[in-house]
């Protein structure tokens, strides 16, 4: 709720259990100066009779004249224009480097991976296959048999979560872990262009809440499972350019393609000139947009069964 074009009132319906991320998060954000976001101001708990707290609104800045990037985002695939792409690799490289600064909120805010046991597959590939046989189980008709022939492909593709680090150690040291250490941070967990509003003044990130479709996730994640969820967004934009508005399938995959690389080029550029390098294992970015691909199915699949068209499309893109 909008009110007086001052503040938004976000309510939670039903209210959430603590531990809910957005609080913490906020907080931590603005104990290390991050801005490009909607100014928090305040949330609001309520504690049960047994103790027990939860989480029922957030309220935060209003900002003037904001879209969303599932407008913005298809507005610049139909126009094809791609100078967006560096700004939004900027903002999420920003974005990253705040969150693995440390705050009195969160004072250890990178952790080093744990090696993972000889003869073990980590907890990364495990949750990716799952999603890929879920989405296997879920996708039918046509969709389902060109999936079911390229399972091989994509589970293939997620061979590098395979070893490295699962979860995250005990042994957390604060500051910015050295290359091939395994690097986690706070992630925002659901980091789409539907999340980044752009307003008057420039760009925001929004809704630190999580990734909805996934339960029990550590929220010390790498990098790059973000930065894989932010660039397959921009394609499923150019999905939703070309059976929304028509918009030539052969001129949006030249689109997204130029879009993702300057989207990536620009994140690394960043997050180097930060100091934050290491916060991303390039290796890990792929396999992590399969996952990302086979959860949209899924979520598709048990919610929104209009939406599989653009995780396929994608998909088709790839594995032609």
């Amino acid at each position: 709720m909008v009110v007086g074009e001052r503040v938004v009132v976000k309510w939670l319906t039903p209210p959430a259990p603590f531990p809910q991320p957005a609080p913490e998060v906020f907080a931590h954000l603005t104990a290390t100066g991050f801005t490009a976001t909607a100014t928090p101001y305040a949330s609001v708990s309520r504690r049960a009779a047994d103790g027990s707290e939860s989480l029922v609104a957030l309220v935060t800045a209003y900002l003037p004249e904001a879209v969303d990037g599932w407008e913005w985002c298809v507005d610049e695939a139909v126009a094809g224009t791609t100078a967006f792409a560096s700004d939004l690799g900027a903002l999420a490289a920003e974005l990253h480097a705040a969150m693995a600064t440390p705050s009195p909120v969160i004072p250890a805010p990178v952790r080093h991976a744990a090696p993972v046991p000889a003869g073990e597959r980590s907890a990364w590939w495990l949750r990716a296959d799952e999603a890929l046989r879920e989405a296997l189980a879920l996708t039918g008709g046509e969709d389902g048999d060109w999936l079911a022939s390229r399972a091989g492909a994509l589970r293939a593709g997620l061979a590098p979560l395979a070893s490295p680090a699962s979860g995250s150690a005990p042994d957390v040291t604060g500051g910015t872990a050295s290359p091939g250490t395994g690097s986690l941070i706070r992630i925002h967990g659901d980091l789409h262009v539907g999340q980044v509003l752009r307003w008057r003044d420039g760009y925001a990130v929004i809704d630190f809440d999580g990734n909805p479709t996934v339960t029990g996730a550590d929220p010390f994640q790498p990098a790059a499972r973000d930065l894989a969820q932010l660039t397959t967004s921009v394609e499923h934009a150019g999905q939703v350019a070309i059976l929304r508005r028509d918009a030539s399938p052969s001129e949006i995959a030249g689109w997204s393609a130029a879009s993702r690389a300057l989207l990536e080029d620009a994140y690394l550029a960043r997050l180097t000139a930060l100091g934050h390098a290491a916060l991303l294992d390039r290796s890990l970015t792929a396999a992590f947009e399969i996952e990302q691909e086979c959860r949209e199915l899924v979520y598709a699949a048990r919610h929104l069964p209009r939406w599989r068209y653009a995780p396929m499309g994608v998909l088709r893109s790839r594995y032609p």
